[in-house]
């Protein structure tokens, strides 16, 4: 089972993945370590990623989560995955890219049976508030509104567990395991 840890910056992803990563004794993929060097620079200067950033990063991410569900291993990748289309390259990398062109949009399953997402949401004046805050992030809070624009919140057909960031890390975690006992408890379709 994988779980992706999607949602704008500074809504706590890395930071619920470590706590669960502990806790539940999975690895951890951080996202942002698979960034190339442009798009870090690109970030740090203050300037948003277009898709055409994006698109080589994600598909790393499908890699590693490709890697990870042939292995049967359980895993957690932190990845904000902001638009359907990035989630679907997570999903299924550049077969995504090549169906996102279709004039059917629905050419792929909106989701895998044993890839879930989970939506970290909140709004954003207090997102803004930790990113001004939280330091030695090449992701200046001056970004976050770019990434607001681009959201596609995931939809319940994509495999998602909203999780509301105005709670603990602690809860939040607790509401994944009770997650993960219920899929463990109950045959995959």
């Amino acid at each position: 089972m994988i779980y992706i840890i999607m949602g704008v910056s500074g809504c706590g992803k890395s930071t619920l993945g470590a706590f669960l990563s502990e806790k539940l004794g999975w690895p951890m993929h951080e996202g942002d370590d698979f960034h190339p060097q442009e798009n870090i620079e690109k970030m740090t200067r203050g300037e948003p990623l277009t898709d055409q950033d994006r698109f080589p990063w994600l598909l790393k991410l499908h890699e590693v989560i490709e890697r990870e569900r042939c292995s049967g291993s359980d895993a957690l990748v932190v990845c904000s995955a902001l638009k359907r289309l990035y989630r679907q390259i997570l999903l299924y990398g550049s077969k995504a890219l090549s169906s996102s062109s279709d004039l059917d949009e629905n050419v792929l399953p909106p989701s895998c049976p044993d890839v879930f997402f989970l939506y970290l949401h909140g709004d954003y004046d207090l997102l803004h508030q930790r990113m001004v805050a939280r330091r030695g992030h090449y992701m200046g809070a001056d970004l976050l509104r770019s990434q607001f624009d681009v959201l596609e919140p995931p939809l319940d057909e994509e495999n998602v567990l909203l999780l509301d960031i105005r709670r603990s890390i602690s809860d939040m975690a607790r509401e994944v395991e009770q997650h993960v006992i219920s899929l463990k408890s109950s045959p995959m379709p």
